[in-house]
């Protein structure tokens, strides 16, 4: 547990605090307290780690990642299994609280958070934070607040799926493309139809292109609608549905990681921003890469596509450019991995990525298929231009994916230094 200080709510913020429990929720969500857009705001995250081996590797994850990326992103974040700190006034010290594992158990630590989230607090709650198969108990927090109501099923195993976004009007998805990979997770469906619900707004649920979701035929999901990100328009709020990695339950050893998807992790950070009180503006004009579309890549320069010699797909294949004629040979996918880098997945075959051969970091060294490990030399970081073009630098040299300057069929593609050439940029167009 990390120390905590603690400190006392001003008196003004006492009163509108009660004003607040007695009067009843806004219609439109407070401003966190004492928030600014230009000051730093402070995290509180809540856990217990004290049940299901997934959930505390979470916590552990949680308590490393949410750190590194505090002093980029504009907060300051600390830990700690005190959930009295929502009972005893603690918590006010802080403009934004997550659960991450747990939710509050006792009739004054829930008393405490209501009055906190009524009184203008932010809050952003992950997997377990919902589950309950007595949401009477506390109707406010399960039927009124999240408005899920009570747990129903699960998928199992642990499995990453395609997430819908359905709202890009909101600042926790403004950056996000039409449909993303997810990192791996067990996920939770609900009694309650959250679409029925005014005061919800679904924000991503699961792409009908995920199903079957889960590994055991007997916990899986064939079909159905399942939200897994939304707000409360009510309440400066977000639930995130994930938050269970992948275990070896004999060893305790993490199989996945809840933060392994970059574009999540997105999600993540413009979230916690907007509750802090950040950014509130406009999404932009222009789509990110979709990971779940297929593009036919055409070379600025030459007018060529980015092609799979032969339509093969076995590994060895040379990446060539040729006259495009929108077969499945000049069909890639893009997909995330981490830190801004994504893999390029030929259609013919998505377990095979572009890669460079050898893992070589030479000048002019070819391009080719092969089949997908997580090398550094198959990840490459999408740079878009203001033309609206592309060029993609390989992770592990740092040089940029090379077309040939003529418009000669059959000459492979290589890495080469990074020129801002049009040999180098490249346009994306969705493919049937």
């Amino acid at each position: 547990m990390h120390t905590i200080r603690s400190g006392s709510a001003r008196a003004v913020l006492r009163v509108l605090l009660l004003l607040a429990t007695v009067l009843g929720p806004a219609t439109a969500p407070p401003a966190a307290h004492a928030s600014s857009a230009a000051a730093p705001f402070k995290i509180l995250a809540l856990y217990s780690g004290t049940y299901d081996a997934a959930h505390i590797d979470f916590d552990k994850e949680a308590n490393v990642w949410f750190p590194q990326q505090a002093a980029a992103n504009g907060f300051t974040y600390t830990a700690s299994t005190n959930w009295d700190l929502l009972a005893n006034g603690g918590v006010n010290a802080y403009q934004v609280v997550l659960f991450l594992d747990d939710l509050p158990q006792t009739a004054a630590q829930r008393a405490g958070f209501e009055t906190y989230m009524r009184g203008g607090g932010a809050w952003m709650g992950f997997h377990v934070s919902a589950f309950t198969t007595d949401a009477a108990s506390w109707s406010w927090y399960h039927n009124q607040f999240l408005g899920s109501g009570n747990f129903v099923s699960n998928t199992w195993g642990p499995t990453a799926v395609t997430l819908k976004v359905e709202d890009r009007t909101h600042a926790a998805t403004k950056n996000l493309p039409a449909t993303f990979g997810s990192s791996v997770s067990e996920w939770y469906s609900w009694s309650n139809d959250l679409r029925q619900n005014p005061d919800i707004k679904i924000l991503a649920s699961i792409d009908p292109s995920s199903f079957p979701v889960g590994t055991d035929p007997d916990q899986s999901w064939y079909s159905g609608y399942y939200p897994i990100l939304w707000t409360n328009t009510k309440y400066r709020m977000l639930y995130a549905n994930f938050g269970h990695n992948a275990m070896n339950y004999t060893t305790n050893t993490r199989l996945s990681s809840t933060f392994a998807s970059e574009t999540q992790n997105r999600f993540l950070l413009d979230g916690l921003n907007w509750l802090g009180g950040g950014d509130t503006s406009t999404p932009p004009t222009d789509d990110p890469i979709s990971e779940t579309a297929w593009y036919s890549v055409r070379n600025d320069s030459n007018g060529t596509c980015v092609d799979a010699r032969a339509a093969a797909t076995a590994n060895g294949t040379a990446i060539q450019q040729y006259t495009c004629n929108g077969t499945a040979a000049q069909q890639y996918q893009f997909r995330s991995t981490d830190s801004g880098y994504l893999r390029i997945t030929a259609r013919g075959n998505p377990q095979q990525a572009v890669d460079v051969v050898d893992r070589s970091t030479a000048e002019n060294a070819p391009l080719q298929l092969w089949s997908y490990s997580g090398g550094t030399n198959q990840q490459w970081q999408p740079v878009r231009e203001s033309s609206g073009r592309y060029h993609f630098v390989a992770r592990h040299s740092g040089r940029c994916l090379t077309a040939a300057t003529a418009a000669t069929d059959g000459v492979q593609l290589t890495q080469r230094t990074c020129d801002g050439s049009a040999a180098q940029g490249f346009r994306l167009t969705v493919a049937p």
